[in-house]
């Protein structure tokens, strides 16, 4: 065979790649499209939706926000309709990732890339409950204990939030926790390739940890709610994470025992 002619054979799954790849991106952003115009249509509800929290946490219903620039409530509402648009649309977009690498994986290999799809999102939500019933509340009743009132030469400090501050700061504490929440995710896909081992993972506790709350510095607003509330399931989930990547070496070894005995079996008889 010719240069040429073993350049065309590659060429042509090439081809079908990328045009399988088009038509998977096509579909996902097809989802996003529509949920992000059902969402802008209920960006108002939305709002409302996330401010309970801050309701919560100023134990009042009475909840007064302003926007200083004439577009700001505008551009806060595309925000909310993205980001429910992303959120919502996150099962048909797993899905159309796992019909594009599924025919190149074994059957033993689609059993364990699967659950991973269903984890992702179940471990997001997670992270994301935990911000909106426990983190939300505590950091803004924190934050509005900083008030003070004025009077006998005290200046009067009242706190009024604008839409786009709140909105920003409820959704980088979500993303955040929902991000640090896929660390099992994570973790256990690495230990599945052999990338690290739960004796190494153990052994880089103590920085792990470190870490932790160095990112809880970074992710968190500067108060100590947040950053303990991020920092604590951090390390938690990674003692989980050690505890799966021991069951898959476990798993592996006993697979590999077992592959070892079949042979011995074979040569045997």
């Amino acid at each position: 065979m010719t240069t040429n002619e073993e350049l065309e054979d590659t060429s042509a799954p090439l081809m079908e790649h990328l045009i399988e790849l088009r038509q998977r991106l096509m579909y996902s952003i097809i989802a996003i499209a529509i949920f992000f115009l059902i969402c802008f249509y209920f960006a108002t509800e939305l709002f409302n939706l996330l401010v309970i929290p801050y309701q919560w946490g100023a134990d009042t219903n009475e909840v007064k926000f302003i926007y200083t620039a004439l577009q700001e409530k505008f551009f806060v509402d595309i925000k909310i309709a993205f980001f429910g648009a992303m959120f919502i649309a996150f099962p048909v977009i797993a899905t159309q990732i796992y019909k594009f690498v599924a025919p190149g994986l074994y059957n033993n290999e689609k059993g364990a890339f699967l659950p991973f799809l269903i984890a992702t999102p179940i471990l997001f939500l997670i992270g994301a409950c935990l911000v909106y019933f426990l983190i939300m509340p505590l950091a803004t009743q924190f934050f509005l204990s900083l008030e003070q009132s004025g009077g006998d030469g005290t200046a009067e400090i009242q706190n009024l939030q604008a839409v786009g501050s709140y909105l920003s700061l409820i959704m980088t504490l979500i993303f955040a926790f929902g991000l640090v929440f896929q660390l099992p995710v994570a973790i256990t896909l690495l230990a599945k390739a052999g990338l690290v081992t739960s004796e190494t993972l153990a052994g880089k506790r103590k920085y792990a940890i470190l870490l932790a709350f160095v990112a809880a510095a970074v992710l968190t607003p500067p108060d100590p709610v947040s950053q303990l509330g991020l920092a604590l399931p951090t390390i938690l989930l990674y003692e989980i994470s050690i505890i799966a990547a021991r069951r898959i070496e476990k798993n592996s070894k006993e697979r590999e025992d077992s592959e070892e005995s079949d042979n011995t079996d074979v040569v045997s008889s």
